[in-house]
């Protein structure tokens, strides 16, 4: 049983290493959708930034507000869907800026400040892959040592239980003492 035992926190372990080296690779993915998702925003802005660089001293708020005004019902919703097109490209450009701020915030921005529509995106279309630099490693080998850690725990903690209540249940509230 004990060999069994042995194998089974191996496995843990190398079951922890291989989840962990997956970390950087979605990390990767996320930043590079999100830097696609900014680039196709600014392209979709770009001829009514034009617009508002010759007509507006290059507001784009303006450019909006003035379709907002019109009189006519489409060029009205034309300027809802400016201002929207703009919120959102300063909001991924905002995003794109924070991922790349220190080596640390691409995993802080993806895993606790995610853009949540780009994220889900990428977890739906992750494909697995090894990236073995550095960070895979150090986060493989940490992942397996904090699930074998955990493993172990668990099986302590449920040895040292079942040897309380076997002795609960033979009278003893001191493990290891006769009654």
């Amino acid at each position: 049983m004990r060999r069994v035992a042995e194998y089974l926190r191996l496995v843990t372990f190398v079951a922890g290493v291989l989840v962990g080296i997956q970390l950087p690779g979605f990390v990767d993915q996320y930043g590079k959708a999100l830097q696609a998702h900014q680039r196709e925003s600014a392209a979709s802005l770009r001829e009514f930034q034009d617009d508002a660089e010759r007509y507006f001293g290059g507001s784009l708020e303006r450019l909006a507000e003035y379709y907002r005004s019109s009189p006519d019902e489409v060029f009205n919703a034309g300027g809802l869907s400016i201002g929207a097109l703009a919120q959102r490209n300063e909001a991924l450009t905002r995003a794109v800026s924070r991922f790349y701020r220190s080596p640390f915030s691409p995993y802080v921005q993806t895993l606790l400040e995610p853009v949540d529509e780009i994220r889900r995106d990428v977890i739906e279309r992750y494909t697995y892959t090894v990236v073995l630099n550095g960070w895979a490693i150090g986060f493989g080998l940490l992942s397996g040592f904090v699930c074998a850690l955990v493993l172990e725990l668990l099986w302590g903690g449920t040895a040292h239980l079942t040897r309380r209540c076997y002795h609960l249940a033979k009278g003893s509230n001191r493990p290891g003492r006769p009654t």
